[in-house]
């Protein structure tokens, strides 16, 4: 009795939280919903190439819907660029090497140019051997009909010399010889701007999941920490004072992003040096970076909080606002997914985050390319910080 007592009493409880129950049942299906458009709307894959000075027959061999293919002057550099193009690749030949230069910031990319090359290479040695084939069987052809001619001439001869007792000297003709070019064997030799041949799914996207993890830690902690405060009544106790809401928004602000700052030095100082991830742009963007995103997460959850009334209620609001911008944080190419799913994208700070951090640190871009991704995500904080202010006058009683 004491059990079904007990599971009467949760039973209620559940019943009575209404936004409990709409967060546990609807948040699963919003996101079964959105992972459904996601891996089922995504366009074909296409990879920017860059050629210099290739052989035509190259070029053609290498295109197809998977590859689009640019041609440049034969002083284009390979990394200017692919990285003022933001090319997947950049080949250039001289004689018969063919070297070619990867971007390397997207797997896939990579692997569609290399499947094109070797494809391509594989289907100019299969024409030149069809082709060499064609010329040996039409230089038989005529050596046996030139040895059908010297038959019957020597025929000829042998029923002439029968019937007059002589004999007459015969010229054979002779098979003219055809001299086939012969084709150009190339030779490859790969360059990676970031990371290597052997990069895996992890080394290429662990800028994108270092942004990920402090917006999602800083986010958590700071929602939780200020929800404690508000249920020990510690927060009551505080609008009660003279003290102005925007003071006590700064002064959490202050507090807990000290905090948020000391977390991302320590990740991705831990990243750079445990992992020993391949930076191309410079460090201090990538802290500048994720401190930003850390600031948008402390602003945000502090935001959130406010209208949880559990530490349960808040785990439940991570599906709604945190778990969608990982698919838009540049994990999946925004790029090659449906022009309304494109649209969602830019709502969410992880979108900016995650094209920042993935453009310092694959393709070497300085602070002026990345300004606007700055700018958008210091707009998010500054937006947050009002509405935390305004939505901290419903708690004041006095």
């Amino acid at each position: 009795m004491r059990v079904i007592a007990i599971f009467k009493r949760v039973l209620r409880e559940m019943l009575r939280d209404k936004r409990t129950l709409a967060l546990m049942f609807i948040a699963p299906l919003f996101i079964l919903t959105l992972m459904f458009f996601l891996f089922n709307t995504s366009s074909d894959s296409v990879a920017k190439i860059g050629v210099s000075n290739v052989d035509t027959t190259v070029v053609k061999a290498i295109k197809n819907k998977h590859v689009k293919v640019h041609r440049y002057s034969a002083s284009a550099t390979a990394k200017t660029q692919v990285r003022e193009d933001n090319l997947a690749a950049f080949i250039k030949q001289k004689d018969g090497q063919l070297t070619v230069t990867y971007q390397n910031s997207q797997p896939g990319d990579s692997a569609l140019v290399r499947q094109a090359l070797q494809g391509g290479l594989t289907k100019i040695r299969v024409q030149a051997l069809a082709a060499a084939t064609k010329a040996q069987k039409q230089a038989l052809q005529q050596q046996a009909k030139v040895l059908k001619t010297l038959v019957a001439q020597q025929q000829k001869m042998a029923a002439a010399q029968g019937t007059t007792g002589t004999a007459s000297a015969t010229t054979a003709p002779t098979a003219t010889q055809t001299k086939l070019k012969a084709p150009t064997n190339y030779q490859v030799t790969s360059h990676y701007l970031y990371g290597s041949s052997d990069s895996t799914f992890f080394d290429t996207f662990l800028p994108i999941l270092l942004g990920f993890f402090v917006f999602f830690f800083v986010f958590l902690i700071s929602g939780i920490s200020l929800l404690n405060e508000r249920t020990t009544g510690t927060l009551t106790r505080l609008l009660a004072t003279p003290i102005r809401r925007g003071e006590i928004i700064t002064g959490y602000l202050m507090g807990y992003g000290l905090f948020a700052l000391v977390q991302t030095v320590i990740t991705v100082t831990f990243a750079l040096t445990v992992f020993q991830i391949h930076m191309i742009g410079s460090v201090w963007l990538i802290l500048l970076i994720n401190f930003l995103l850390a600031l948008v997460a402390l602003s945000m959850g502090i935001f959130v909080s406010t209208f949880a009334n559990s530490e349960f209620q808040m785990m439940q609001f991570i599906p709604i606002l945190v778990i969608p911008q990982v698919f838009f944080s540049g994990l999946i190419p925004v790029d090659q997914m449906a022009n309304w799913l494109q649209w969602i994208a830019h709502i969410f700070p992880l979108y900016y985050g995650g094209n920042a951090l993935m453009n310092v640190a694959t393709r070497g871009v300085g602070f002026g390319g990345i300004a606007l991704e700055l700018g958008i995500l210091v707009l998010f904080a500054v937006l947050f910080t009002i509405l935390n202010v305004v939505g901290m006058k419903r708690y004041r009683r006095v």
